[in-house]
């Protein structure tokens, strides 16, 4: 399995954790009410462990929002919640005053926005940290099990996860959310190049 250095990995924590610091805000300008993120949790995994470590079984269902992005380096990105917490997440954009079956049909849409300002925030950070430009696709919204969604391009199942583990805190509420960067071999060794010549510059 593909590992980072302990100064690598402390240095990719603190580029994402500015990433999710960026996401946390545009969150919060969206529910009208203060949103914290906590410094992410980074893992390395294989797709199948990747899927089992989110509850691989039908009973749990996601809701995922992909993005690929190319440039220098190359990846799908995925943001991921329970499919009973997105549900909530809407409620909290929206308001109280708007039906469930609305709610229902808004799902998909709101959803693929905060997709957009998480992966945007955490890849747009990663971009401007290591000079660099990452072109993104538009949002793709999907329900399913774990390896449903991180079966994204289909790409081969020997790509590696790179998984963040945040959690959300709005207002009452404590959402665990999770990104995961599906990287083959290349996109891994450009990554780590990147983090070298980010600590070079230090």
């Amino acid at each position: 399995m593909f590992e980072l250095t302990e100064l690598q990995h402390d240095a990719l924590v603190e580029i994402f954790n500015m990433g999710v610091g960026s996401a946390a805000n545009a969150m919060s300008r969206i529910v009208n009410e203060e949103v914290a993120m906590s410094v992410p949790k980074i893992t390395f995994q294989n797709r199948a462990d990747a899927a089992m470590a989110l509850g691989d079984r039908e009973s749990r269902r996601i809701s995922g929002v992909s993005q690929r992005y190319e440039g220098s380096l190359s990846t799908d990105a995925v943001l991921m919640f329970p499919e009973e917490k997105s549900l909530e997440i809407v409620r909290l954009m929206v308001g109280d005053a708007v039906p469930m079956e609305e709610l229902t049909e808004m799902e998909q849409e709101a959803m693929s926005e905060i997709g957009n300002i998480i992966l945007n925030a955490c890849v747009g950070t990663l971009a401007n940290i290591f000079n660099t430009e990452l072109q993104g696709s538009l949002p793709n919204y999907m329900v399913g099990s774990s390896s449903d969604i991180l079966s994204v391009g289909d790409k081969s199942n020997d790509d590696i996860v790179l998984m963040l583990h945040i959690e959300f805190a709005i207002e009452k509420h404590r959402i665990d959310g999770y990104v995961a960067f599906l990287l083959d071999m290349m996109s891994m060794h450009d990554l780590r190049q990147h983090i070298d010549n980010y600590l070079a510059g230090i």
